[in-house]
């Protein structure tokens, strides 16, 4: 099993649902870059899952750095990030040790591991692991925020019902309304239909079933000219990222599968200059992405998450070991949906995906011009040669 990716930096998971803990390694970071721990904290929060339109099982999710940060800042070596299990219910789970639940990864998990892997809770397959993922994300994405870079997700959807699309904001407001929706516990911009989204969550919850929906996240402030064609596309490398979300089934770009129904001219963005002399398009329907390369308009991803596997309705299954048909009752505390606690998660990855591509462009241009770290903070006590001989 592997559980390590990127390039100029690199995360790697560990741990399963019901363990001691879980936690995350980031290695390749900068040093000397401050990190506000209550940020950290607040993007752990909104992970969290609390009342009704959550799991039962609340975990504190306190993060402990235990390497590579000293004094509030990065070291450069490995940042190794512990999170405790302490409200477990293994109980729950010895009942289906064998018996498969559906949409789950129980039987793959099987054929690849013949039985040894820890089946409670999902063991490291369980939507547990996204914790070490947003406190991993939470540094990276304070580490673009120090650049100017915002990052924000939307709930676009719940079962059909739809909020207001950041692509139809305009482009001076979209930092704005991106710090709004990430203060917001709930993050949609009109409230009213957050309220019928979350009714519609409570009534799957009283039906013993449970709803998805589509995630939409938009980037302002990151640069042009970063990503690679084809393979290393932004498109490819959040995309491989994003797919690590347990429950995430879909993810487009832009305007997305609504291509399909455009004529040329209506897809294309047409291309302005601004008084500045900067470029700019008018619409951006390519989601700030051409070529597998950013152009420094917004970035625009929406990921499809479906509706949470474990329900408490009785569903068709089979055992594993006596390969018997089965009728399967899920027990224990689950979500009856994780969109509003996924958005986290899927700005943690966006974060560690374009710092780790920003990283890598910053690599392969380092003899372009002068040598210098831009991903080093600034000092007021930094004095250059010619401050000095004066």
């Amino acid at each position: 099993m592997k559980n390590t990716i990127g390039d100029q930096i690199a995360l790697t998971i560990f741990g399963e649902s019901h363990g001691e803990m879980i936690g995350a390694v980031l290695d390749g970071l900068p040093a000397g870059i401050e990190i506000d721990l209550d940020k950290l904290s607040w993007e752990m929060e909104k992970r969290k899952a609390k009342g009704s339109l959550s799991t039962k099982r609340h975990e504190a999710d306190q993060v402990r750095i235990v390497s590579g940060f000293f004094e509030g800042k990065t070291t450069g070596t490995p940042m190794c990030m512990l999170i405790e299990n302490t409200n477990t219910r293994s109980g729950d789970y010895a009942a289906l040790k064998s018996r498969l639940r559906p949409g789950h990864a129980d039987w793959t998990a099987y054929e690849k591991y013949n039985g040894y892997q820890d089946y409670r809770g999902g063991g490291h397959f369980s939507g547990r692991l996204t914790a070490p993922v947003v406190a991993a994300g939470a540094v990276c994405r304070q580490i673009l925020e120090a650049k100017g870079v915002h990052i924000g997700t939307q709930i676009l959807s719940v079962h059909g019902i739809e909020d207001t699309s950041l692509m139809s904001l305009d482009f001076d407001a979209l930092s704005e309304a991106l710090d709004t929706l990430s203060a917001k516990e709930f993050p949609v911009l009109d409230e009213h239909a957050g309220e019928k989204m979350k009714a519609e969550i409570e009534q799957a919850a009283a039906n013993l079933d449970s709803v998805g929906g589509i995630l939409q996240t938009a980037i302002t402030g990151f640069p042009a000219g970063i990503g690679e064609p084809f393979f290393d596309s932004v498109e490819s490398r959040l995309s491989h990222l994003l797919f690590a979300v347990p429950a995430l089934k879909g993810v487009s770009f832009g305007a997305g599968f609504g291509f399909a129904n455009m004529y040329g001219s209506q897809a294309n963005d047409p291309i302005a200059a601004k008084a500045d002399g900067s470029l700019c398009t008018t619409t951006n329907n390519n989601g700030g992405i051409n070529g597998g390369i950013t152009n420094g308009m917004p970035i625009v991803v929406q990921s499809c998450i479906k509706a949470t596997p474990s329900i408490y309705s009785e569903q068709d299954s089979a055992d594993y070991f006596t390969r018997e048909t089965v009728k399967l009752a899920i027990k224990g505390r689950h979500d009856p949906a994780i969109l509003h606690r996924a958005r986290a998660v899927v700005d943690a990855l966006c974060a560690f995906g374009l710092l780790d591509l920003w990283m890598t462009h910053e690599a392969v241009h380092a003899f372009d011009a002068p040598a210098q770290n831009t991903f080093r903070q600034s000092d007021p006590s930094d004095q250059t040669q010619s401050d000095k001989q004066e």
